[in-house]
Parts: structure tokens; C-alpha cells; sequence
């Protein structure tokens, strides 16, 4: 019974008024479902968050039209393609929701209700369990840290023993020079070793590079497809 049910289109003796009618209010519902998913510990925009929710009627409506054609087919993935490529970045939870969107509409275009249904249950479900999760936390011993020195000090060596007292990990990832070349800004990413530590770390640099600027933050996050 449950295979017959998710395995029938009913637009698979073509489409009339309505079943272009129930799968257009299917995808909009499942559509407004997933952006209430998407906006689940997350900052948003209304004109992204309405998008997000038009997003599989206009993409089942895509398919109603092509319906088979191979041609007209190809064409769309094209469209889509050249959306896509005039698009600025964006995060890692938009470009998921945006795919989420668009099988939603694909399923519901093809006349499987009940798998598009099914199909934003359970992404659904598996979202909210992981935000609410501690899966891959980010731990607040990963700083990002800015160093000034004055130029007179060899960078490459000169935090070294700091380095090993009060982190696990010390990457040097940019060394730039300003103040018309008399000082360098060093940008690193660490792990303290005790976040209790920080305040002795920080005050231990700045013995060191003679009590110039020193940032220490949260790691920036990199999540851009």
C-alpha cells in the first residue's frame, strides 16, 4: 500500500486543471515548510525567505511545461545554469536550502506528491536534529589572532616558544606590512590549549612585540560553495 502510494503520479495520464491545481498547492506548502526549516537558528531576509518558498512552484511548474521533452529539457538546465552563474555567493545552508527547494518542485512536477511530502520530512527532521546537536561545534579554543611587530623583529621565529607554551596549533596565514613598511600585521589561526589561558597568552605577546596591537577573536567561518 505504502509502495503504490509513493509510487504513483498522478499526473501520469496527463496533466489536467487539477492535478496542476494539487501539485501547484503541494509545492507552495512544502515550499513555506522548508523556509520555516531554513530560518531554524539562522539569520535570514524576508525577499530570500518568500523566494525560497515560491522556489518549487516555479520549479514544478518548469516541469509540468517541459513534460518529457528532451529539448525543453536541456533548455531549462541551461536557465538554471545562467541563474546560478549571475548569482552572487552565498552561505552553505542557503545553496542546501535552494536544492531542497528545487527537488521539492521536481518530485511534485513529476506527480509524486507523497515523495516530495516524505522527502522534506525526513531532510527535514535530519536539519533540525543536527542544528540543535553539538555535531561539528566549532570549539572557542579556535581564535583567529593579529599580531603587530615592529620591522626589526624576524616574524618566523620570534612567538615560537609562546606558541608551544599556550597553543596545539599555530598557523601562520598572512604577513603584511603597514605603516609604510615600519610595521607588519601577522594573522594566525591557534588552538589554546586552556582557553583559561588567553589573557597570560596575550599578555606574554605583548612583552614580546613590544606592546603594539593584538586581536584575538572567534575563527572566522568558511561555509561559501
Amino acid at each position: 500500500m505504502i509502495n503504490e502510494i509513493l509510487t504513483t503520479s498522478i499526473v501520469s495520464n496527463g496533466i489536467t486543471a487539477q492535478n496542476f491545481l494539487i501539485c501547484s498547492i503541494v509545492s507552495i506548502a512544502l515550499g513555506i515548510v522548508s523556509t520555516f526549516i531554513y530560518m531554524y537558528k539562522n539569520s535570514y531576509s524576508k525577499n530570500f525567505v518568500v523566494t525560497l518558498a515560491l522556489l518549487p512552484a516555479i520549479v514544478q511548474g518548469v516541469i509540468l511545461l517541459v513534460n518529457g521533452n528532451l529539448g525543453t529539457g536541456v533548455a531549462v538546465m541551461g536557465a538554471f545554469s545562467l541563474v546560478r552563474f549571475r548569482s552572487i555567493p552565498g552561505g552553505a545552508r542557503e545553496i542546501g536550502s535552494i536544492f531542497l527547494s528545487m527537488a521539492i518542485g521536481l518530485a511534485a512536477g513529476m506527480g509524486y506528491i507523497a515523495i516530495a511530502a516524505l522527502f522534506v520530512l525526513i531532510i527535514g527532521i535530519a536539519n533540525l536534529i543536527l542544528l540543535s546537536s553539538n555535531f561539528a561545534d566549532q570549539k572557542n579554543s579556535e581564535k583567529d589572532l593579529k599580531i603587530i611587530i615592529p620591522e626589526s623583529l624576524d616574524y618566523t621565529e620570534v612567538f615560537d616558544d609562546i606558541f608551544e607554551k599556550y597553543t596545539t596549533k599555530s598557523d601562520l596565514i598572512t604577513a603584511k606590512t603597514t605603516n609604510m613598511g615600519s610595521l607588519y600585521e601577522l594573522y594566525y589561526q591557534i588552538k589554546l590549549k586552556n582557553i583559561k589561558d588567553e589573557k597570560k597568552f596575550i599578555d606574554d605577546l605583548r612583552c614580546r612585540n613590544g606592546n603594539l596591537n593584538i586581536m584575538c577573536g572567534r575563527l572566522k567561518k568558511k561555509e561559501e560553495l
